[in-house]
């Protein structure tokens, strides 16, 4: 990533423009899955054509200008399967290159991270990366978000689109511009992922609802952590939510701490995200002041965007699992994605890695595509890992009034292997004993 020495040039143009500007994830373990699958009531009018787009850049006019932007269309792509479209915005001073390419991450950091995410559930993702005016988007006159709506007309008539599954997210003032559609496109988009971001290119509206994650640093350099949370009031006032002032990490704790706000409209989530560290940065890794595509926030957004199934709201249920005997959390280690990564016990920290969703198919669901799954014929000593979600029996598991969490397919129980407590401890399946490392509970 390293970003760092734009810093400067973002910070004099940031102010240049703000000066001219004048409990965790809620709900029971009882609720839907986090479907992605999505139906035909969303389909295009690309829906089974050949396609008139291909993965590059392209070219489009308006408001009288030839703007472009590049496009990322998954291999293997389907006309006959509408797909999920994902804008990146770059920030200032950045290009619609640096968000498609990942910049000195690479692939691994690609439209912040969620296109390796999105290449890891099935090529579910069409990407989008939108150039800016003077690498920026002051948004004069509307003409970023008209931009905006030719680039959607022109993609869904080319591509299979799910028009339920429209999302943005951008840093600095990619997340100013992805705020920008929040209030003036809640209607088309179906949620938003602003990374420390400000009110650079305007509000025109804010009175609809629309899905809304917020992420910022205490000690940002460049845009202040009250100018994040002013965005994100917007939207606590718009959804319905209850209001609050969730909970953000100690100045030097170097952790970060994600909050969804209690009582909004059903399918209208606000999530607050604040860390410690990193300071102006979308890619904050806890324990280090640096950054890197290791950073948790894409798995975050990922889990945000995912959640939400084609014509219906998302679902709750996003909660920890928390052992009876360590008081420590079902986590994955270090937010690995990989198939096959063993869950473990670890402090409970609010992360992604320790958000599991129980669907109406039996499955406990992290990152909104894993499965936790023990393979076909697993005995006890079977690792509990998580995989991509199949519906598999394998992968189907019952949730007990006494607290133990059984294997649909062999009975056997979720168990802290060797009645451990200490992080790192990890989790499989063994036969039922009654003991305390194998009851669990939820929290917020």
């Amino acid at each position: 990533m390293k970003r760092k020495p734009l810093l400067l040039v973002i910070t004099a143009a940031l102010l240049l423009v703000l000066s001219a500007a004048g409990t965790s994830f809620s709900s029971g373990l009882g609720a839907s899955a986090s479907a992605t699958t999505v139906g035909a009531v969303g389909a295009t009018v690309g829906c089974g054509k050949a396609p008139t787009l291909t993965s590059g850049t392209h070219t489009i006019q308006s408001g009288g200008q030839a703007r472009s932007y590049i496009l990322r269309v998954p291999a293997g792509y389907d006309s006959t399967h509408p797909y999920r479209l994902v804008f990146g915005f770059h920030w200032r001073g950045g290009t619609a290159g640096d968000v498609d390419s990942g910049g000195t991450d690479g692939y691994n950091w690609s439209y912040y991270g969620l296109r390796r995410l999105a290449d890891n559930a099935n090529n579910s993702t069409i990407f989008v990366a939108p150039q800016g005016i003077g690498n920026g988007w002051a948004n004069s006159g509307g003409q970023d978000v008209a931009f905006v709506d030719a680039m959607v007309s022109q993609i869904e008539a080319g591509l299979c689109v799910d028009t339920t599954q429209l999302f943005s997210a951008g840093f600095s003032y990619g997340g100013a511009m992805s705020y920008a559609l929040a209030c003036s496109r809640a209607t088309v988009f179906r949620a938003v992922a602003v990374y420390s971001g400000a009110n650079l290119s305007g509000c025109n509206g804010g009175n609809q609802p629309i899905a809304y994650m917020g992420l910022h640093g205490l000690r940002d350099n460049v845009l202040p952590i009250s100018s994040g949370r002013e965005l994100r009031d917007t939207f606590v006032r718009t959804n319905g939510c209850t209001q609050q002032n969730p909970p953000e990490p100690a100045n030097g704790s170097l952790t970060h701490i994600i909050t969804t706000y209690s009582g909004c409209r059903s399918g209208y989530p606000v999530v607050w995200a604040a860390f410690d560290g990193a300071g102006h940065d979308p890619g904050p890794i806890d324990g280090s002041t640096g950054d890197g595509w290791r950073t948790w926030t894409s798995a975050a957004v990922w889990q945000f965007f995912t959640q939400f199934g084609s014509d219906q709201p998302p679902p709750s249920g996003n909660q920890e699992i928390v052992g009876q005997q360590s008081g420590r959390c079902l986590d994955i280690n270090n937010s690995a994605t990989a198939n096959g990564t063993q869950a473990q016990l670890w402090d409970c920290n609010g992360g992604a890695n320790q958000r599991w969703t129980y669907s109406t198919g039996k499955q406990l669901v992290v990152y909104g595509n894993k499965c936790l799954g023990v393979g076909q014929s697993a005995g006890a000593g079977t690792p509990a890992a998580i995989w991509d979600c199949s519906g598999q029996a394998d992968q189907q598991w019952n949730i007990n009034p006494d607290g133990t969490i059984t294997a649909a397919q062999s009975g056997l129980c979720l168990d802290a292997n060797g009645q451990g407590t200490a992080n790192g401890t990890k989790v499989q399946l063994w036969s039922c004993t009654g003991g305390p490392n194998q009851h669990w509970h939820q929290e917020n």
